[in-house]
């Protein structure tokens, strides 16, 4: 293992860490888990998890990870200790689903979390969350749980935050955004109608999680202003910042994802934090931290249908989880940046 890889698995290893003892996993004994997007960012931290478990030697566990693209060396490392089986392929490939296991635990995470690449992609976006999501069910064994990973887009177009999961936004099908918002508003419907015949279905609506676990040029938000700050030594705005948005910690995130896999009652749950702020204030803190300055336009450009205001309703994971310590921006942040600066061979 190189000495970049090294530090960037010890940063995902120690941080997830701080998962482990706020959950019950011993309904994973002597089960097997699929899922899907595992080298994406809550992937990732899913793995991580399971790499505790494995080598705490507490329970066996069969996991089952489908990736696109190859691992990268820093997850190849943390599936080392488990009994794991790589599936390599496209997800919106029938063909290829049919090879896959059946399982008792399926976590669907696969979709592209920034706004670029799935508006560069809608019809592949589409399929990821419908027709994958269809497919997927049909390898979940009898008495099995099923949890597919929702977005907050799902509220795009209401005004008056914060969202509750009993609303539904309003955007056209033709909106910019369009293939994204319908694709996890009909992966959500799949999940309700696979519920009502008895099967153990969740949707969880993920809001804006960050952390380590993104890969170089991650053009969302908050990545976009680390990467900057460390590779051009400014952070240039396209705007003035003036949208607000809630941001949760990787692990905060991943801490809910998976009481909601193992003990959620419902069926659907808002996945968010309560970092509220401007993108504005965004930038300043970043730049804080790395010591650089943020440079405002004279002209904004057009962000392609970006909500104003992104901030959930945390009440249901609230009360049913008992979820109310959260990682404070600050901190998240720093840890973030510590990961960027690895991956950037920045010191």
């Amino acid at each position: 293992m190189n000495p970049m890889t090294n530090s960037l698995s010890k940063i995902i290893i120690e941080d997830s860490k701080n998962v482990m003892n706020k959950i019950n996993f011993s309904s994973l004994s002597n089960k097997s888990i699929l899922i899907t997007g595992s080298t994406g960012l809550i992937g990732t931290y899913l793995l991580a998890c399971l790499y505790h478990l494995s080598i705490s030697k507490k329970f066996k566990l069969k996991v089952n990870i489908l990736i696109h693209s190859d691992l990268p060396e820093f997850i190849t490392s943390l599936i080392k200790s488990l009994d794991c089986s790589v599936y390599q392929g496209d997800i919106t490939d029938r063909r290829f689903c049919k090879t896959l296991p059946n399982t008792d635990y399926i976590i669907h995470a696969a979709g592209y979390g920034q706004p670029g690449k799935f508006m560069e992609n809608p019809i592949k976006t589409l399929q990821i969350n419908t027709t994958a999501t269809l497919d997927l069910f049909e390898h979940l064994n009898k008495d099995g749980s099923f949890l597919f990973l929702s977005s907050s887009e799902i509220y795009s177009g209401l005004l008056s935050p914060p969202f509750n999961e009993s609303q539904i936004g309003n955007t056209t099908t033709d909106h910019t955004r369009s293939s994204y918002i319908e694709g996890k508003r009909t992966g959500e419907t799949i999940c309700n109608e696979y519920r009502r015949l008895g099967i153990n279905a969740k949707s969880a609506r993920l809001s804006l999680a960050y952390g380590p676990g993104t890969k170089r040029h991650d053009k969302r938000v908050l990545n976009n202003f680390i990467e900057k700050a460390l590779t051009q030594g400014k952070i240039d705005m396209l705007d003035q910042g003036e949208a607000k948005r809630t941001y949760c910690y990787v692990t905060d995130a991943v801490e809910i994802l998976w009481n909601i896999l193992l003990f959620g009652k419902d069926n659907i749950y808002n996945v968010g934090g309560v970092s509220r702020i401007t993108i504005a204030e965004l930038a300043k803190l970043i730049a804080k931290e790395t010591g650089v300055s943020v440079i405002f336009p004279k002209h904004s450009s057009d962000l392609l249908g970006a909500p104003d205001d992104v901030y959930l309703d945390l009440t249901k994971i609230q009360q049913e989880f008992n979820k109310h310590q959260f990682v404070s921006l600050e901190d998240g942040i720093r840890t973030t940046i510590n990961w960027q600066k690895n991956l950037y061979n920045k010191s």
